[in-house]
C-alpha cells in the first residue's frame, strides 16, 4: 500500500516521503495514530503542492538546528546527583534530567533529541549526542558529579 508520510519516522522516513509499506501496518497503525495518510490522487496532487513549501521548510529547521548546533557542540553540563562511595548514583540520570539542565543553561533540547544508549549510573564524564534534526548531531559532554 502507498501511503505518504505526515510525521517523521526513525525507521520508516521524513515527513511528506511517499512509500510503499504492507497494507496492514498502514490501516492498523500509520493512519490511525496519523503517521500517514493513503496516497490516493487527491493526497497526490496536495501532496505535489506542498512538497515546495515543506522543502522550505525544513531547510529553514536545518538551518535553525545548525545555529543551535554551534552554539551547543564542546559545552559540558554537570549534574550533582546522590552517590554512593564507589562512585555509583543512587537512581541515575536520565535524558529527562540532562534536558531539563540544558533548558537552565539556555538550550531548549527536547529529551527525545538526546540520544542515551542507556541511563548514566555512575559518577564520570560521559559524551553524548543531541540529535536537532535529522542531519544535525551534536557531541555534548556530561560531568556527572557526587553530590554533597
Amino acid at each position: 500500500m502507498k501511503i505518504i508520510l505526515t510525521q517523521d519516522l526513525h525507521n520508516l522516513g521524513q515527513k511528506g516521503e511517499l512509500k510503499e509499506v504492507a497494507s496492514g501496518y498502514a490501516r492498523n497503525y500509520l493512519i490511525p495514530k496519523g503517521i500517514a495518510v493513503e496516497a490516493t490522487t487527491g493526497q497526490l496532487r496536495m501532496f505535489q503542492a506542498n512538497k515546495e513549501t515543506l522543502s522550505r521548510k525544513s531547510a529553514k529547521e536545518e538551518k535553525t538546528a545548525r545555529e543551535i548546533g554551534e552554539k551547543l557542540s564542546g559545552k559540558t553540563f554537570t549534574i550533582k546527583v546522590k552517590a554512593g562511595e564507589a562512585g555509583r548514583l543512587f537512581g541515575s540520570v536520565t535524558s529527562a534530567d540532562l534536558s531539563t539542565v540544558m533548558e537552565k543553561a539556555g538550550f531548549k533540547v527536547d529529551k527525545k533529541k538526546i540520544e542515551m544508549p542507556e541511563p548514566i549510573k555512575e559518577v564520570g564524564e560521559f559524551q553524548i549526542q543531541v540529535k536537532l534534526h535529522p542531519e544535525v548531531r551534536v557531541p555534548v559532554q556530561v560531568l556527572v558529579e557526587a553530590e554533597e
